[in-house]
C-alpha cells in the first residue's frame, strides 16, 4: 500500500482536529465547572513572549484547511496576529476546519503535490510545491499549535492525558 498525499495530509488534519476539538471540550466542562472565566483561557499564555491560547486554535485551523485552500489557490499567508475570538468562535472554529478538510477530494490533494505555492511572509515571497508545503512546513507547525493548546489546557488543570488527545486519532475509516 503507498502512502499518499492525501493520507499524510488530510488524515493527519482530521485526527488531530478532532482531538483538539475534544480537548477543548474537556477544557470548557473543567473550566465552567470550576468557575474559571472563558475569556481568561482564551487569552492565556504560556509564557510571556509566546501567543495566547486564541492564536494557537487559529494556528491549527489555520495550518489545516487554510494550507489545503492555500495549496489550492497557489497562495499562503501566515493568520493574523490580531485575533479576538470566544471560546466558542474557537471551537466553532475547529469544527469548521474538520469540515473543510473533509471537503478536499483525495484526488485533488494528490495533485497538490507538484502544484507551486508562495508563501508570503509580509514583503518576502518564499515558493514551495505544494507536496513540500504540506508536508515540511504546514504539518510541523499544525502539530506544535495543537500540541500547545494541550499544554495550555493541561497546564490550567484540565485533567487531561494523552488517551485525551489520542482519541481522536481513531477516525472511522482511517
Amino acid at each position: 500500500m503507498t502512502t499518499t498525499l492525501f493520507d499524510i495530509s488530510t488524515g493527519t488534519y482530521q485526527r488531530v482536529l478532532q482531538s483538539t476539538i475534544n480537548v477543548m471540550q474537556k477544557g470548557r466542562e473543567h473550566f465552567e465547572a470550576n468557575d474559571v472565566p472563558l475569556q481568561e483561557m482564551v487569552e492565556f499564555r504560556l509564557c510571556e513572549d509566546m501567543m495566547p491560547l486564541h492564536f494557537q486554535i487559529i494556528s491549527v485551523v489555520h495550518h489545516s484547511h487554510g494550507a489545503l485552500t492555500g495549496v489550492a489557490n497557489g497562495e499562503f499567508s501566515p493568520p493574523s496576529f490580531a485575533i479576538d475570538k470566544s471560546y466558542d468562535e474557537l471551537q466553532r472554529a475547529l469544527t469548521d476546519a474538520l469540515a473543510g478538510v473533509q471537503s478536499f477530494t483525495e484526488d485533488q490533494v494528490n495533485g497538490f503535490e507538484e502544484t507551486e505555492v508562495i508563501f508570503n511572509l509580509g514583503k518576502r515571497k518564499m515558493p514551495f510545491d505544494g507536496g513540500a508545503f504540506l508536508k515540511t512546513f504546514s504539518l510541523p507547525n499544525f502539530y506544535f499549535h495543537a500540541t500547545t493548546v494541550y499544554d495550555i489546557l493541561r497546564l490550567n488543570g484540565v485533567p487531561l492525558g494523552k488517551m485525551d488527545f489520542l482519541v481522536g486519532m481513531q477516525i472511522k475509516g482511517q
